[in-house]
């Protein structure tokens, strides 16, 4: 397992050169000019532009000006923001919680949901719960988030039960800490409903697919042949080798959600990661950009792993020491 963590730690650093280099040089090609707003005002002057594009290294080569970038994120430094004119680690974790906090929360829902649903109409096929549900699944999968974050925010507007955009209310500051809590949780309902009803879909199409391709395999019957309770077999054998893609899936549901948040955050106006990477994009603020497609990166690659190591709680089959030492 030692050799294992360290193969796949070293193996991170050129995945994430790889990753960065690209989108540094896809920022650096794509047309516009992040100082064009401010040669348009009067009230910026020519040298005052010039000045601001030499300290922010516009006029380098874009080798040297990446050089630069990567050798002050060796040491946790990702530059100014260039739109902002403060420093990207500062933006990032003003938004960064708002953004976890709504990833992890919709991750929670959709798989409290998703496995117990997706293991209820896999015991019952064809039956009319099982044609309703995956009816409801396929729906859920075909709407795009950001469709029915609309649909929901004009329900929300008509019935006025929940809040409509935000991430708190206002006079926000003056409440007491449980206030302030609640007030959280209220505005967070509406977002993790449209994230969270739209993986749960997918997720619970793979689990009735798992358990329907498990239930009738030779060490199922054998177990079934030995007496063991339908329930017991159930549990230990069918769902928990059923479990085995799912705890694959957990590695990159993180960071597909973080990205996947990006356009849900831009509707209900949500003030996360997701709406920053997007506006940073928009004002081709590459500095921004880089730092937010890092964190990304590292997320993803970190849960990949994780994953690859719970999976040996999961399967006992798997060992990792011995792959090691077949290599």
């Amino acid at each position: 397992m030692r050799d294992f963590l360290v193969r796949r730690l070293l193996l991170m650093i050129p995945l994430l050169i790889g990753i960065t280099f690209i989108v540094f040089a896809v920022m650096a090609l794509a047309p516009g000019d992040p100082f064009a707003e401010l040669r348009m005002n009067p009230s910026f002057s020519p040298a005052t532009v010039a000045a601001l594009e030499r300290e922010f290294g516009f006029g380098q080569p874009l080798l040297v000006r990446y050089g630069k970038w990567l050798w002050q994120a060796m040491h946790l430094d990702l530059g100014v923001s260039v739109a902002y004119r403060v420093p990207v680690t500062e933006l990032i974790a003003m938004r960064v919680t708002n953004t976890l906090i709504l990833a992890v929360t919709s991750i929670g829902l959709s798989w409290t949901l998703a496995i117990p649903i997706g293991l209820f109409v896999a015991t019952r096929p064809r039956s009319i719960a099982d044609r309703l549900l995956s009816f409801l699944a396929f729906l859920g999968m075909s709407v795009p988030n950001f469709f029915f974050a609309f649909l929901v925010m004009y329900l929300a507007l008509r019935s006025g039960w929940f809040p409509v955009g935000g991430t708190t209310s206002l006079g926000y500051d003056a409440l007491d800490p449980a206030a302030k809590l609640l007030d959280r949780l209220h505005h967070l309902v509406l977002p993790v409903f449209v994230l969270g009803t739209s993986g749960m879909a997918s997720l619970m199409r793979l689990m009735r697919g798992q358990i329907l391709a498990i239930r009738d395999a030779d060490f199922v019957r054998t177990a079934r042949a030995k007496g063991v309770p339908e329930r017991w077999v159930m549990w230990k054998h069918v769902l928990r080798n059923a479990l085995n893609p799912f705890v694959t899936l957990a590695g990159t549901e993180l960071g597909t959600l973080l990205s996947g948040a990006a356009l849900v955050e831009a509707v209900m106006n949500l003030q996360g990661l997701g709406t920053l990477l997007l506006e940073a994009v928009r004002s081709l603020d590459v500095f921004l950009v880089m730092g937010a497609v890092l964190m990304g990166s590292v997320l993803l690659l970190l849960g990949n792993l994780l994953a690859d190591i719970a999976l040996t709680v999961v399967d006992p089959r798997i060992d990792f020491a011995r792959a090691e030492a077949a290599r």
